[in-house]
């Protein structure tokens, strides 16, 4: 039961980030601004690169979702500590290139910090 709540999270995390990746692969020109860069060029090779985004986003929720489904919480938590990788590096490439610190910190370095707790709850590290 002490695993209810880090879960629910995980789920949560999960689904959000599916949708965002979605959000990128339906829609790619309304979604540059929500990352913490300056947009791009509105053309196809533009689009084609944040579908990509949109792709490794959905798959990032599809993993935990996956591991669920089919491992025990402990490997949950280790997908989300690997996963963490992802929104820090993120943040990283945001703030050395000039971007928007707040959205960097806030959007990013949140998730990562939130990823790495749950998943630290989740192999019982802390």
């Amino acid at each position: 039961m002490h695993n209810a709540i880090p879960l629910s999270l995980a789920a949560l995390m999960a689904v959000a980030i599916i949708v965002i990746g979605c959000f990128y692969l339906v829609s790619p020109e309304r979604m540059t601004g929500s990352f913490g860069l300056k947009p791009p060029a509105s053309d196809a090779d533009t689009r084609a690169w944040l579908r990509l985004k949109g792709i490794r986003d959905v798959v990032s929720g599809l993993v935990v979702l996956t591991m669920m489904l089919t491992a025990d919480t402990r490997m949950v938590g280790i997908a989300l500590l690997v996963e963490a990788i992802i929104p820090l590096g993120d943040m990283s490439i945001i703030l050395r290139s000039g971007g928007s610190k707040s959205r960097a910190l806030s959007i990013h370095g949140v998730t990562c910090a939130v990823m790495l707790v749950v998943g630290l709850l989740l192999i019982h590290a802390i």
